[in-house]
């Protein structure tokens, strides 16, 4: 859809501990305008299910202009808010972020992730001051632009560094003070532990789920405020079709076609 000051309200409103945002991640037009008819209120992106869409590997390898493209795409396709994937910017500065941003905006989205993984270093993580850097850039953009977008600080510790709960609160709150608007800690579904980052990060909190983690209505009773699936829904996709084609070519047989969307049902979405 088309952003508008209503779209960006909405969205940041949905955003309610123990009534979480269900935002099953999209990845090309096709699978956006299926999770919106399957009744999502929103959109999100996964940066790896619109890589693999476009030939490239995830982790800040596509190209900042296709990736925006991208965004774009999804963004009309919907009736609905859409929030994007941005992984750690698409550039190496700061100041290259913020043009991410406005590109993004231009694009369409309400809401972007800015996660703080470094690859271009030796240190799996930025150090909190250069991440909240680029977050405070992010935020300053979106300002120039005169939009109130989401910023969902993605904070990898838990992910690619050691996991240390008081390094994930200290980054949190230099993130919140840097302008983000929600926290983003992926890895962490345990209860307890999800319950604690809770209780320590003054914000709407993001959990990444999927197979063994806890429901959606567990999540909720802790006080979750958003929950992604990530790359989930595009694996899914991608493992049919690599199963399905091993059948066709080894066996010449297709049971793994059979329960496939009609091929009516699915152009007429996109009609």
């Amino acid at each position: 859809m088309t952003s508008t000051p209503e779209s960006f309200a909405n969205f940041r409103s949905w955003h309610v501990a123990g009534q979480p945002i269900v935002l099953p991640n999209a990845w090309d037009a096709a699978s956006a305008r299926l999770i919106v008819a399957a009744g999502a209120r929103a959109v999100a992106t996964t940066s790896a299910g619109v890589a693999w869409s476009l030939g490239s590997p995830d982790g800040d390898k596509l190209d900042r202009a296709a990736a925006i493209a991208a965004v774009a795409r999804i963004a009309a396709a919907v009736d609905v808010p859409v929030t994007a994937d941005i992984e750690g910017g698409f550039a190496p500065t700061a100041g290259g972020v913020g043009e991410t941003i406005r590109g993004v905006i231009g694009a369409g989205a309400v809401g972007v992730n800015l996660e703080d993984t470094d690859r271009s270093g030796a240190a799996p993580l930025r150090p909190v001051a250069d991440a909240a850097a680029r977050i405070a850039a992010a935020r300053a953009a979106a300002d120039a632009e005169g939009v109130a977008l989401y910023i969902n600080g993605r904070i990898d510790s838990y992910l690619r560094g050691d996991g240390d709960l008081a390094d994930v609160v200290a980054r949190a709150a230099a993130y919140l003070d840097a302008g983000a608007t929600g926290i983003f800690v992926p890895g962490p579904t345990a209860p307890d532990l999800v319950a604690e980052l809770v209780s320590k990060i003054p914000a709407p909190l993001n959990i990444l789920a999927g197979p063994g983690a806890p429901s959606i209505a567990d999540l909720a009773a802790v006080g979750v405020a958003r929950v992604s699936v990530g790359a989930g829904l595009a694996t899914i996709a991608y493992t049919v079709a690599r199963d399905a084609a091993r059948e066709v070519l080894t066996q010449g047989t297709y049971t793994g076609m059979e329960d496939a969307i009609g091929f009516g049902e699915l152009n007429a979405l996109l009609s």
